[in-house]
């Protein structure tokens, strides 16, 4: 009888260990966010990129800034999910004092296991 309850409760530990343990690798691999940004309204010529990046920093997110031809400003952000959120608010309702932000578009959200770009810089 005792050794029935043991091999119940042996088992009962492998089938919880090994949910834990798949539980944990399938988020292991997925501890930061990458998103790709561009933001429509007054943003160039008013130091938008400068705010951008000083408030990359800031957050201890990585990425890029870059102004286009069409008059927007695109750009890429990576870090643990909170921080790029709080980036992804910064760009959509405050930027830089002097600009007008109409809309900011977020697109490519992926999950990464390691940051794919070194700081916060602007690109030319």
């Amino acid at each position: 009888m005792i050794i029935c309850n043991l091999n119940i409760c042996w088992t009962s530990l492998l089938v919880l260990i090994l949910v834990i343990l798949f539980a944990m690798s399938s988020d292991a691999g997925e501890k930061y966010v990458s998103i790709d940004f561009e933001v429509f309204g007054n943003v160039q010529g008013v130091c938008f990129r400068m705010y951008t990046e000083a408030e990359g920093k800031n957050l201890g997110v990585t990425g890029w800034v870059k102004n286009t031809r069409q008059g927007t400003v695109i750009g890429q952000v990576q870090g643990p999910p909170e921080k790029v959120k709080e980036m992804m608010y910064w760009l959509s309702k405050v930027g830089s004092p002097s600009s007008r932000i109409d809309r900011a578009q977020f697109s490519n959200e992926r999950r990464i296991s390691k940051l794919e770009i070194r700081g916060f810089g602007t690109r030319y």
